[in-house]
């Protein structure tokens, strides 16, 4: 990697610390157990487990 592609990365990094927003799983989940994400055209499965663990699979 180059030294300007570091740079750039940087420049894209945010300047706070943490997320920017927090969503709660009970809104986000909405009572369901799974829901589907769709970032830049592909889909990602976000699941709670039994033991109430979150598992992300493409």
């Amino acid at each position: 990697m180059s030294d300007t592609e570091l740079e750039e990365d940087r420049d894209e990094a945010p300047d706070t610390v943490g997320p920017d927003r927090t969503i709660k799983a009970d809104e986000l989940f909405a009572g369901k157990r799974e829901v589907w994400i769709d970032l830049d055209g592909v889909r990602y499965r976000l699941r709670i487990t039994r033991r109430g663990k979150l598992i992300l699979q493409k």
